[in-house]
């Protein structure tokens, strides 16, 4: 399998309000960049949604070190709390619903295609990647003003 390195991050101006996602792919040295916006979202759908669309990117399976400084992506995962949610119907431990489902069913089975271990990052200290990610992010909400 090929080996990917993948920073993610998202933005949002207002939570909700317009939003931003960015990602970074790198491999054998070779960057890819990707970003999008939303007019009307929160800032965990657009840290979703980078996750979503670098994996998406991915030609073939692979295996994927995924960098974010988003803790509900990475703990979502990681801690196997979205796995409970859909086990559960979509509904959390305090049986209040799931949030960002239709994102969630999304990144599912890009987890299962490749191989992902998540990487978290606090972000605004410097990463380059972070830092890169962050700055297409909000350049891409602030086009929708």
């Amino acid at each position: 399998m090929k080996k990917v390195d993948i920073y993610t991050d998202g933005a949002c101006s207002g939570n909700p309000g317009k939003g931003g996602w960015a990602a970074i792919l790198v491999y054998n040295k070779r960057e890819k960049e990707l970003s999008g916006s939303a007019a009307e979202t929160t800032n965990n759908r657009m840290e979703l949604t980078a996750a979503i669309k670098a994996l998406e990117a991915l030609k073939e399976p692979c295996e994927v070190t995924l960098t974010t400084d988003s803790r509900y992506v990475c703990d979502s995962v990681t801690k196997g709390w979205v796995y409970s949610w859909k086990k559960n119907g979509w509904k959390k431990g305090d049986k209040k619903p799931a949030l960002n489902v239709d994102l969630w069913e999304q990144l599912l089975p890009l987890l299962e295609k490749h191989e992902v271990s998540f990487n978290w990052v606090r972000g605004h200290i410097g990463h380059p990647y972070n830092e890169r990610c962050d700055k297409l992010a909000v350049g891409e909400y602030l086009k929708l003003e």
